[in-house]
């Protein structure tokens, strides 16, 4: 018999500070920081997600309560301890675990590391907090940054672009976004698609801006989802299955989807319009490419996917001009906080100017490449002025043939130059949509 003893896995709660620590150290987002937590079983799984969705969304707050307990800073080299403290608070302030629980496992966390003396300061720091709660929380929320867990940057430029939305637009990013799905009408029928979703006792509600979205009552894994891996449906937000009719494709176009990764709205188009129409889906990332690739494969869809600079038409365009163009610009994502809660502790205010500089840089590469009388909608998940109205209005500004199409709908608010979707309004995410025509 080997003397050998077998690795213990660490906890959800051990890996959840691994996870944080990641995010908040190294600057890697938290979909990528969560690849550490696949080691761990399911229902372990899901409770180490919990937390760090959680802890981040509500980092800023819980960092603030635990700067009033502490008698001095910790050290740098101890932000391990810092964090397993902030997610002691997460749970006694925005779950349902009881105070003693959430006290003592968060404790037995830190034991079970390698700084077993943070101990004391664990147990005394959330102790403390439970005795004089309500004195904490009310002195931290006089400040909205604290309040609602937000970077002051953002919420001075919000202040400045949605004066007296900002208070629903905080609240919203603070919320659980719901999961919501894209019929591919190609294989079925949206109606059809609920019957299977009601038989599998999975509740829904259809999307009343177009004829294939649903949104689903509570979140479900996607194997669980009817047909999912045989091309049925895909994962979409609401906000996001509007570019495909906004684009407005006709019979016998050329197709070009700038920054198409991970392909959704590449798919999406492919599903609503017919084999005479080529699409070609272009993306800087080789492995986010490889993403559009593996969607369109499950779909039983096709298309042309480039890895290619969109800058750098000269390498891959072949002078045959595209009549229809969506160009999905890389921004912001302030738009998607709710699902990104790591974009408030990751996104700096320097990042604006740099994007908004390449957001301009692929409007003018790109609208050579469309045919005169074709189409480009201009995207983004963002919500800040500079990237979107001001963006359009900039180019449009330099551009005599560059024509706005106003958008005729039910859903957003309209602006000088597009239409704008705020975060929660009508469940979607935070989107904004411009069209121009070439005359």
């Amino acid at each position: 018999m080997s003397n050998l003893k077998k690795k213990k896995k660490p906890s959800a709660r051990e890996l959840a500070v691994t996870v944080i620590c990641t995010v908040t150290q190294q600057g890697k987002s938290l979909t990528e920081a969560l690849t550490l937590a696949d080691v761990l079983e399911p229902r372990d799984k899901a409770f180490c997600r919990e937390i760090c969705y959680g802890t981040i969304r509500w980092y800023s707050r819980l960092e603030g309560l635990l700067n009033l307990l502490l008698k001095k800073p910790l050290k740098a080299k101890d932000s391990d301890i810092k964090v397993l403290i902030l997610t002691g608070l997460y749970q006694i302030i925005y779950l349902s675990t009881p105070d003693h629980a959430a006290v003592s496992e968060t404790v037995s966390t830190c034991s079970a590391g390698r700084k077993s003396w943070a101990k004391g300061v664990l147990n005394g720091v959330l102790r403390n907090f439970l005795r004089n709660r309500a004195t904490l929380e009310k002195s931290i929320d006089t400040q909205l940054n604290q309040q609602f867990s937000h970077p002051t940057w953002l919420i001075q430029q919000l202040q400045k672009d949605w004066g007296d939305q900002l208070s629903h637009i905080l609240q919203a990013n603070n919320q659980h976004p719901p999961m919501s799905i894209r019929v591919n009408e190609k294989a079925i029928s949206r109606h059809q698609y609920t019957k299977q979703l009601d038989e599998a006792a999975i509740k829904s509600h259809e999307n009343p801006f177009n004829s294939v979205g649903l949104t689903l009552d509570q979140a479900v894994n996607v194997d669980q989802l009817p047909g999912f891996w045989q091309g049925s449906c895909s994962v979409q937000d609401s906000a996001a299955q509007l570019a495909a009719s906004l684009l407005k494709v006709e019979d016998n176009q050329r197709i070009l989807d700038v920054c198409a990764a991970p392909g959704g709205k590449t798919a999406h188009l492919l599903e609503s319009t017919n084999d005479s129409n080529a699409l070609t889906a272009i993306d800087i990332d080789e492995l986010r490419n490889q993403r559009v690739i593996e969607n369109l494969t499950r779909l039983n869809l096709k298309a042309d996917v480039l890895t290619v600079d969109a800058l750098e038409t000269a390498e891959w365009f072949d002078q045959q001009p595209f009549q229809r163009i969506l160009l999905d610009a890389p921004c912001s994502a302030t738009g998607v906080i709710r699902r990104h809660p790591d974009i408030k502790l990751l996104r700096q205010a320097t990042d604006i100017e740099a994007l908004v500089k390449l957001q301009s840089q692929l409007l003018e590469a790109i609208w050579p490449l469309l045919e005169k009388g074709g189409r480009l909608l201009y995207a983004t998940c963002s919500i800040l002025s500079a990237e979107n109205s001001q963006q359009i209005a900039n180019f449009v500004s330099r551009h005599t043939d560059a024509q706005p199409v106003t958008i005729d709908a039910q859903w957003g608010q309209a602006c000088e130059f597009g239409r704008q979707i705020l975060p929660g309004q009508d469940n979607m995410d935070g989107f904004f949509y411009a069209c121009l025509t070439k005359t």
